[in-house]
Order: structure tokens, then sequence, then C-alpha cells
């Protein structure tokens, strides 16, 4: 009986008889196992300590950068009300989609070519889901204690102390939380106004509700999912098998020379006991953050952090064992005992060389035309309501909308010109001035003198020119109509 039939049968029979529903027989399977609570032992080495440069060097970013200032607005704002995203001295617009197009194709590669390379370093030390963990984890490390500490007080009894210790955590949680929520939100409204209306208590609905949602989201995220969203939420966990092979650099347990494990006294020669350097401490499956042993061989959970790597070669250095029994290294590189320089020279792959071919002329004309991008733009739009008409001394006349948009942070002049028929000209004023990052309409009344061409339509081009000691020149097709 297959499995299904045997579960339909138990399901069919009444309650309370032996192998039905309700029976005193019955095998209840969970089908889900219960998550246990992970608390990650502190370490310190050279991986813990890049991994804090790290956090440091996102968050000085992440909350400075709103509050640098450039040509007296906020350097770097994407203000969708204004539809303008500012960049230091670049202004993008939503024409510009291109350039965010261009920017995910290279986040991407890059992504494909750094885990191709050295697996994931960007979750193991810049994934914001590790950087706040960390920040989360050190708070909670300065309130309650290290792993121990943690561990006595979750099985505790309640008290007035465990009381004020997980209040005290969780009301700094709170903050640095919202705090997110208030810088992220600062990205896309002026932060100065924003700071103003928050001390004022004047937030808007969506600037509260943003704020909020976001600091919620890192509140869970860091204070309680930690490594539930790396296993089960994070799509990249998922698709990194197809980026691996056997020589991307990962962390990896030596296991020749780690087998067989098992305790010894500092002074027993393993080899006597027929033990391997591993001396079973289970202290790299303590600091791991997601609670693997890095023993059992690559697994989807592991983050490449490092912090069992930093735990293992202080424990080797204790034992008087050499480091090394937990390193990053590559697949081919443990089973062939190459050297490092054989694993950095087996980087240069295919594979490698592809993606970063790829990535650098995409990088290169994504730069290019940021380089190239003229600061001024010009969309021609006809008159509907008067296609031609003939106007006085029997000239033929077209009207044409000129939207000029202003690319720059300062006032610009620009005369336009007309050009594609004998004697064509611009009977209404050619001159606009349009302010700052702004757009203009300029309503031109072009004319060519009577039995200039034949009957139809005949292409014509406006030239449009800053006025100034650096001059952008822009030139867009119309059609001028004759009618018969």
């Amino acid at each position: 009986m297959t499995a299904n039939s045997a579960s339909s049968s138990a399901a069919n029979q009444p309650a309370g008889l032996p192998g039905g529903p309700g029976g005193d027989d019955d095998d209840v399977v969970s089908l889900y196992a219960s998550r246990e609570k992970i608390y990650p032992r502190s370490v310190s080495g050279v991986f813990s300590n890049w991994r804090w440069i790290t956090v440091w060097i996102t968050q000085l970013v992440f909350y400075g950068l709103p509050w640098l200032q450039w040509n007296a607005r906020q350097a770097v704002l994407f203000d969708l009300e204004a539809r303008r995203f500012y960049i230091f001295s670049l202004v993008l617009y939503p024409q510009d989609f291109i350039y965010l197009t261009g920017l995910l194709v290279i986040s991407a590669l890059s992504l494909f070519l750094f885990t191709a390379v050295a697996g994931r370093l960007w979750c193991g030390y810049a994934c914001p889901q590790t950087v706040y963990t960390e920040i989360f984890l050190w708070i909670e490390k300065k309130v309650e204690g290290d792993r121990s500490a943690r561990m006595r007080l979750d099985k505790g009894d309640f008290s007035a102390t465990k009381f004020g210790k997980k209040w005290l955590k969780h009301a700094l949680w709170i903050g640095f939380a919202l705090w997110t929520g208030f810088t992220f939100v600062g990205y896309f409204t002026p932060i100065r106004e924003l700071g103003a209306l928050t001390l004022a208590a004047s937030l808007g609905p969506w600037q509260t509700f943003w704020v909020v949602f976001y600091g919620f989201a890192t509140y869970g995220n860091a204070g309680f999912m930690r490594e539930q969203v790396c296993k089960y939420m994070c799509p990249y966990a998922r698709f990194q098998s197809a980026m691996f092979d056997k020589d991307t650099m990962i962390v990896t347990y030596d296991e020749r020379r780690g087998e067989p494990r098992g305790p010894r006294s500092k002074k027993a020669d393993p080899a006597a006991l027929n033990l391997g350097s591993c001396v079973d401490c289970s202290l790299c499956v303590q600091v791991c953050p997601t609670g693997i042993d890095i023993r059992k061989g690559l697994q989807y959970e592991c983050i490449g952090c490092g912090a069992c790597i930093d735990v293992c070669d202080e424990v080797m250095d204790k034992v008087g064992y050499p480091r090394g029994l937990i390193k990053y290294s590559t697949q081919n590189g443990m089973a062939q005992g190459w050297s490092t320089a054989q694993m950095i020279r087996r980087a240069f792959r295919p594979r490698v060389l592809v993606y970063s071919a790829i990535l650098l002329a995409i990088t290169l004309a994504v730069m290019t035309s940021l380089f190239m991008r003229k600061p001024l733009r010009v969309d021609v739009i006809r008159d509907r309501g008067a296609l031609a008409r003939e106007v006085e001394q029997g000239r033929i006349e077209n009207v044409f909308r000129l939207q000029v948009m202003n690319a720059t942070e300062s006032t610009q002049r620009y005369v336009i010109t007309v050009d594609g028929l004998p004697g064509i000209m611009i009977a209404s004023d050619s001159d606009v001035e349009v302010l700052p990052t702004e757009v203009r309409s300029a309503v031109l009344r072009v004319q060519v003198p009577p039995g200039t061409a034949a009957t139809g339509s005949h292409p014509i081009r406006f030239d449009i020119r800053s006025v100034g000691d650096d001059p952008v020149e822009v030139s867009e097709k119309a059609a001028f109509l004759i009618p018969r």
C-alpha cells in the first residue's frame, strides 16, 4: 500500500478506532521542523574584523549620505513627486530609465561574477540582512550578555531583571529600526524637511507609513527572523548552485585532515589516538549565524561569513595545530591539494572571463552614454488645431510647440532656429528661458514664402542652442505641411 492510500484509509476510519483519527495509537508526524532559536557565539578574528569594517562602511554611507549637501540641495534625492533623481551633479528624469536598466544589469552581472569567483561574499559581509543582524546581535549582547548568558536568561523564570533587560533590548531595537526607516524615507523626501516635520509631529500619512513599515521590516527581520530570511525567504540561497562550480571559493572543512574527529588532551598525540585535527569542540556550529555544521560539507544555508574559520583558527592555536582546518578554498583545490596560487590561477576560467567581458562592455557603454548625455532635451509637438494655414502676404504657416527641458541646475536661455526649406523662418519669439531642472513650452509660428515647395509634407529641422560659456545644441526633426 502506498503512503497516499494508507493516509487516505486512515482518514476514512471513524474517530476513536485503532489506526483512525483520534485513536490511541495515532502517530502525529509534523511536516515542518519547529524552529530552534540560534544563539550565535561572539568571535574575533580576521574575517570578523572585515565583517565589521563592511558594517561601518555601509552604514556610514546609508545614514550619512542623505545629510550631505550638493549645490544647495540634498546630494542624493529620489524626488518621486517631481519625477527627478538627483545623484550629486547628475539629474535624471523618467526618460532616463535606460540608465536604471543598465545599473540593474550591471548589478546582476556583478553578482554572477563575484559568486562564480568567491561564493556568497555579498551575503556574508554586505547584505543588509547580514549587516542589520550583526548590529541587532551586538545590541542584544550588550544588554543581555554573551551566548551562555542569553540562553540562561531565556530559559529562566520571569523576573524583574529579565523583564528589564528584554524591555531595554526591544526599546533599543525599535529606536534603531525607526531611525533606519526615517533615513530610508529621507532618500525620497528631503531629510532635513522630514526631520523638521517629525519634530513638529506633522508627518504626512504616506511618510508615516513608510517610516513605520521599513522600521518594522528591519525590526522583524534582524531581530526575530534572522537566519530564516536567508534560509527560506531569500531566493539567492536557492539559485546559487547554478553559479557555483568546483572552482568557486567557498568556506570548506578539510575532512582528510580533520577526521576522525574527537576530544583529546592538549598533550595527546592525535596519531597515536587515530584522530584527526578536529577536536569536536562544536565552536564552529556555535558561532554560525545560520546554525549549520560546516563539517557536513557545502550547504545552501552557508552565507560565507567566515566566522567558523576565525573560531577554528583560535582552537588550532590553543591545541598547537596548524591553522586552516576550516578555510576559504575550492572543491577542486581541496580534492587535488592545490596551493593558493594554483586556485587563484584557476579563477580565470572561461565562465569568469565571459562574465568579466560582458560586465566591462556594459559598464563602459553606460558610463560613455552618461558622459555624452546632453543636459538639454527637446520634444517637438505639432499644433493639432491648425495643421497649416495661409497668413499675410500669402505665406504658409505651421504652428509647433517645443517642450524644452533644462537638465542643468542653473537657469539657461536657448535660441531656436529652423532650417530645411528655402526662406523658412520663425515668425514668433525664438528665445526661451528655462529655470533649473524645469520644462517649459515654447509656441513657434513657422512660415515659408508662397510657392516655396509643392503641396504635402516636407522635412524640417529645429536647432536649439544654449547661450553661455559652454553652449549645448540639440537638433530635432519635424514636418512642415503645405496645403493644396
